[in-house]
Formats: structure tokens, sequence, C-alpha cells
């Protein structure tokens, strides 16, 4: 008697099929707080503006804090469990994550939460390769494989869709920190199930870690996204932000040296000789810069322009990740039959167009007219997650897995971390210098420019404790402002990913070898 799906009773590759799918839940389940994480904090943003006085710059701190920690130390976990065991570094990773979120959810200033939320960074560096690595080597078959990385990639979208609706309701109930606090029990839930559930696997010919090189990648890495945060407040030809920008650029031309040299380096640059792994890794990392930046603004959109509590931003962007769950879940299928190629470029396509959409709103757009934007962005991310990531990873030796993975979840990350600080900085400029010029003049004190610049949300509490007109002309001109802003980042975003479907479309291989 056999199981449908991934679950008949059989053994393939030495791990029962029983196991293999509670492997993919398992692994799915812990990429989905990792990213509930994520969308969870944009629905709290707000909630620290208020209590903590948050400005822009310290939000995007928030943010990035955990991303850019993530992003630098992910090629040297990933080597970590090539060499040690991918189950073991998972299960540590789990572990920090939960002690992080705890830290993050007392946290009782920006300082320390954005401290809290770095500590998660190292453990959500752990897990993430650990996922990916483990599933490639659990399912090695190109067909099996493409199924569960299509069902693991819904399981992101998941999280973009549950983050808001439970962040919200909790939000409603509780203070800010519950939206940390609730990844303590399924992280251990799910650390639990791991270690009695998830077959262990390493490379046994592994070299130690390039630590030397993970320290590069990290500092590299950080001093590039701090300019880039900074860069709207001190100005971008400020010689701190000019020092941080090209100092980043030689750590990682010295990193690029090392590692050609290096007798056993963090990145295996064999892999970007292969165009299925380079071009889909970096027309993938593209879409999410685009992505990751406009989701970062848009939940401020609705809050703050169109007025919605935390569940009601939760509850309307929902759609966004329902397409996406039920699109990624096919897109694998669909990319065997039509091509790689033509499905991921259908996707991105979409993507731009909903970006585009996303651009045009005005002071009188409602929800309802930017929905039509929200469905693209939810069928486009559907097609080109999942096909691109088993591109990736179909690219890549088995037992180099963890590297692999950990190559890609960095340039992915990556490209996250500079999508909110590039589009939140694009904002931040075009807010800031549309505010300044409509509050010059009036002699406003310093402080209350100070906080009417520093957000719309400090402009709109600024707006309250005015009288009358006043307050209601401010609270538009703010507005206004913030959607001038709105409009030209995501502008950016869209010929961002318009020209990452170009590359895709020219350059990436149409299937994979075996296919």
């Amino acid at each position: 008697m056999s199981h449908t799906g991934l679950l008949p009773r059989q053994r393939k590759n030495g791990v029962r099929f029983e196991s293999r799918g509670v492997t993919l839940a398992v692994l799915s389940l812990s990429v989905l707080i990792i990213n509930l994480d994520g969308t969870i904090l944009n629905v709290a943003l707000p909630s620290i503006v208020r209590d903590l006085h948050a400005t822009s710059t310290q939000l995007q701190w928030v943010v990035d804090a955990y991303i850019i920690v993530l992003a630098g130390l992910l090629l040297i976990a990933g080597s970590l469990g090539d060499h040690w065991g991918r189950k073991r570094v998972f299960l540590i990773g789990l572990l920090i994550f939960g002690v992080g979120s705890a830290l993050s959810a007392f946290s009782t200033s920006t300082g320390s939460l954005i401290a809290a939320r770095a500590f998660m960074g190292v453990g959500g560096a752990a897990v993430m390769p650990s996922t990916l690595s483990i599933l490639t080597n659990v399912f090695r078959e190109p067909h099996d494989r493409a199924r569960a990385i299509g069902l693991w990639s819904g399981t992101n979208g998941l999280g973009l869709a549950l983050g808001p609706l439970i962040g919200g309701w909790l939000l409603a109930h509780y203070w800010w920190g519950s939206v940390f606090l609730i990844n303590v029990p399924i992280a251990l839930i799910t650390g639990v199930t791991a270690l009695v559930a998830i077959p262990d696997s390493r490379n046994a010919e592994a070299a130690a870690p390039d630590v030397v090189g993970a320290v590069l990648s990290l500092v590299g890495v950080s001093s590039l996204l701090w300019g880039i945060i900074e860069a709207p407040s001190r100005g971008w030809t400020s010689p701190l932000i000019l020092a941080a920008i090209i100092g980043s650029a030689v750590v990682v031309a010295v990193l690029v040296w090392w590692e050609i040299r290096s007798s056993h380096p963090l990145v295996e640059l064999a892999f970007f000789r292969k165009r299925r792994f380079s071009v889909a890794m970096g027309g993938l990392a593209l879409t999410l810069f685009a992505l990751s930046g406009t989701m970062f603004l848009l939940t401020q959109y609705l809050q703050f322009s169109l007025g919605y509590s935390p569940f009601q931003t939760g509850l309307r962007i929902t759609p966004i990740a329902l397409v996406l769950i039920v699109v990624a879940s096919v897109s694998t299928t669909l990319a065997r039959y039509a091509g790689s190629k033509v499905v991921v470029v259908a996707g991105m396509v979409l993507i731009a167009l909903g970006l585009q959409l996303l651009s045009t709103v005005t002071i009188h757009t409602t929800y309802t007219d930017a929905l039509p934007a929200f469905f693209l962005l939810g069928i486009g991310s559907g097609l080109a997650i999942a096909p691109c990531t088993d591109a990736v990873m179909g690219s890549v030796p088995n037992h180099l897995a963890g590297i692999g993975s950990a190559t890609n979840s960095t340039a992915l990350q990556i490209g996250s971390a500079l999508g909110v600080a590039v589009i939140g900085s694009l904002l931040n400029a075009r807010y800031q210098s549309r505010v300044d010029l409509l509050i010059s003049g009036h002699g406003a004190p310093a402080p209350v420019v100070a906080v009417i610049r520093s957000s719309l949300g400090g402009a709109l509490a600024v707006a309250q404790r005015a009288s009358g007109t006043v307050g209601a002309q401010l609270a538009l001109a703010a507005r206004q402002s913030f959607l001038a802003g709105l409009d030209f980042a995501v502008d950016i975003a869209a010929a961002i990913v318009a020209a990452a479907a170009l590359i895709v479309a020219v350059l990436l291989p149409a299937r994979a070898p075996k296919d």
C-alpha cells in the first residue's frame, strides 16, 4: 500500500518517504518562521515608532541589522554545515534564533532591539542554508527536488500571508514585542521535531571553514549597507558615506583575491561559471531587491496613508501571498513543460507591471485601486522564485549543497537588504526634499522640524498635536510628500525588475542539461 504525493511507503536514497515528508514539513516550517519574522516586523514598525520613538533610519536598522549579520555569516554557516553536519548547524541556528527572538521581544530601546535583531541574524544564518541543502540531499531526483522546492518556496509566501495577519492580531491584543515572542514556541517545536526526524548529511571531504573569507564578507556587506542607509541623513557626498561605500568595494575585491588563492575557499567560484547557477541567482536577487524594498514601504503606506490598523493592513496584504502560494506550488511543474526561462521571465514581467501600477498611487488612490497591482506581484513572484531556486540548486553537486545554498542565500539576502536600504533611502530623500519645501519659512522650532523630517509617522504625530487647520494641512502635505517618494522609489524598483527579466531572457539556459 502506498501514499500519494511525496509520501509512498518505500525508500529512495536511503531515506524513507515518510521521513522525507516530515523533513520537508520541518524545513518549510523553519523557513516560515524566518519569513514570518520579517513580515510581522513590517506591520509592527509604526508601533515601534510610537513606543520607542524610532526614526526612519532606525527603522531601517531594525530591519537590516538582522539581514546584515545573516548575509555576512551565511557563507561560513553553509561551509560549517558541509563540514560539521547540516542537521547540527540547523539545530544550533534554531536555538540562537529563538533566544534572539525573546531578547527582541523585551527590548526597551531601539539600540537594544537592533542588537537583539543582529543576534537573531546569527541564528538565521545557520538555519537558512541548512534547510535548502538538507532538502537537496534528501530529494535528489530532479522531479522530486523541483516539487519539494516548489512547496518550500510556497511556504515563503505563506509567511508573507500569515505575518501581517498574525502580527496585526497580536498588536491588537498585546504589545509590539509579542510579534517576536511568537517565534520562541515555533522554534522549540520545530527543533524537537527536527532532532528526531531529519536525516543528517555532510561532506566527508570538506575542508576547514574559511574564517578570513567570512570576516571579509561580513565587513564588506556591513560597510555597504551602513553607507546606503545613512546616506539620506548624512548626504551621499559625505566623506564618511563615501569612505564606507568605497571601503566596501575594496574589501569585496580583497575577498575575491583571497578566495581565488585559498586552498579551502569560502565561495566555490566554479559555481559561477555555470550560467544556470549565476544567472538564475542574480536575476532572483534583483527581483527580491525590488520586492523587499517595496514591501517595506507598502505596510507604511497602508497604515499611515490609507489609515488602516496593523491587522487591517495584514488582511489587505494577504492577496499577494495567497496568490504566490498557489502559483509557486505549480511553477516548477510549468517550468518542466515550458522551460525555466519562459516561466521566470513571465513572472518578472508581471512583477514589473505590478510595481509600475503601484508607482501611480496618489493621495486619492484607494485600496481597491491598488489591488490589481497586488495580484500581479503575487502571480509574478510565484512564477519566478521557485524555478530560479531549483535552477540554482540543480546546478550544485549534492556534496557541496551547503555552500551552494549559502551562496544563493547570501546573494538573495544582500539583494533584500539592499532593497530595503536603497528603496527606503530613495523614498526618504524625496520625502525630505518635499517636506523641506513645504515647511520652510513657517518658523517651526528645529526639534519639531526634525520630527517631521524623520518619517511620515513623525509628521502625522506632530499634525495630531497641532490645532485644526494647521494640523490638517501638515498631515495632507506629509502624506503627499510620502507618496511622491513612494512613487519615485517604486518606479526605480520596476525598472530593476524589468532589467532582471531582460538578463534572464538573454542569458539563462531554457532548461537544465538533464531536462
